[in-house]
């Protein structure tokens, strides 16, 4: 897939394949690379791969609204981009062209805690392309308390205006390729902005956010800390689902991190009916992992998801086209989306349904052994 206009590729494959030619091996394998074995990185692909679209005819309207409702806030369409740490590993403009190529498009932005560029910085971007810009501020809870409190104060004066919480990492997952690549810190003159004066922060590693086994009673304390909403990524099993909900967080991301964390967690998309169902429409579902084309984005939907994340894809942009690359790639994905949703015969977003997602080669639901037919 190309763009009309400009040639460039926005098929996420190839994308990776020339920025595999832009980048240093070890800044590609920190990017592309996974936990362990690397099964669950291939699964949140193979997953979506597995399953088929069963579409709806005869629902004639020329019109199709793909706005969704997420946190008091309206989306052009039902996509935003995940958080990514070290973005000026990929590119020079780092997060400042990520920020202006999703607020070009409309798409909501996570920015990462290990961002390279600070939060205030990618917000003011942001802005400058467009007023009304979503900024959300991604966040590890932190052993020491004041760092927590300092790395929210900072999101707040920013601008950002909700925080996504990570929960899936008590520790680091083994990633095979950085330890193979000997890839420790980052490169001189590159820093974790956001870390930058906290107490017995380095910047300058890759590591040096911390991974402790934080719990409940750590989650509230921010929940006092801040009015800022609450988004917790992570969330896999139904019961911290439901847990969360009662405690009152604002919405769920559903994420096996991309991989790079439990390398047996099952794919996204698999665990996203029962997380969506334990919800039961109390607050928004998010889902990230293995997004790559509209199809995908309509099985999340239908599966129970409000909105997706892309990841990689807008690193691989990045890499290969810097600012045009990204604003091209979010731009292909939400037109391929479209033209998904009114090949499912859906008009809005609500109108995809999970009896419309099967199994290949035999029609049953996923997770279930019911047949649709």
């Amino acid at each position: 897939m190309t763009g009309p206009e400009t040639g460039r590729p926005h098929d996420p494959a190839e994308l990776a394949r020339l920025a595999r030619k832009e980048l240093s091996p070890e800044h590609y394998d920190f990017f592309a690379g996974g936990a362990g074995e690397e099964t669950a990185l291939r699964e949140n692909e193979d997953a979506f791969g597995r399953l088929a679209l069963l579409p709806r005819v005869l629902r004639g309207d020329a019109e199709r609204d793909t706005r969704v409702g997420v946190l008091g806030r309206e989306w052009p369409a039902p996509l935003f981009v995940s958080p990514t740490a070290f973005h000026r590993l990929a590119h020079p403009d780092g997060e400042l062209a990520t920020a202006r190529a999703a607020a070009a498009t409309g798409t909501p932005l996570v920015t990462s805690m290990a961002a390279t560029t600070a939060a205030a910085d990618v917000v003011a971007a942001a802005r400058a392309t467009d007023p009304e810009a979503v900024v959300w501020f991604q966040l590890y809870l932190q052993p020491e308390h004041q760092v927590t409190t300092a790395l929210v104060r900072r999101a707040e004066r920013a601008g950002c205006s909700a925080l996504v919480v990570t929960v899936d990492s008590p520790v680091f997952g083994t990633r095979h390729r950085d330890l193979r690549n000997g890839f420790h810190d980052l490169p001189p003159g590159l820093a974790a902005e956001n870390m930058r004066d906290l107490p017995g922060a380095a910047p300058g590693s890759t590591r040096d956010i911390a991974m402790w086994p934080a719990g409940w009673d750590d989650l509230w304390r921010l929940r006092e800390l801040t009015d800022l909403p609450l988004v917790i990524k992570g969330v896999l099993h139904p019961e911290d689902a439901r847990v969360a909900v009662e405690q009152g967080v604002d919405a769920l991301l559903v994420s096996n991190h991309g991989g790079r964390q439990l390398d047996a967690a099952p794919a996204s998309v698999e665990a996203l009916p029962a997380v969506a169902e334990a919800v039961a429409g109390r607050v928004p579902v998010l889902m990230d992992g293995g997004v790559r084309r509209g199809t995908d984005m309509a099985m999340a939907l239908a599966l129970g998801a409000r909105a997706v994340g892309l990841g990689r894809p807008v690193l691989w942009a990045l890499a290969t086209s810097g600012e045009d690359g990204v604003r091209e790639v979010l731009t292909a994905l939400r037109e391929d989306f479209g033209r998904v949703l009114a090949l499912c015969g859906g008009h809005r977003p609500q109108d995809l349904t999970a009896d419309q997602v099967v199994e290949r080669g035999f029609p049953r639901r996923p997770g279930t052994g019911e047949r649709t037919w």
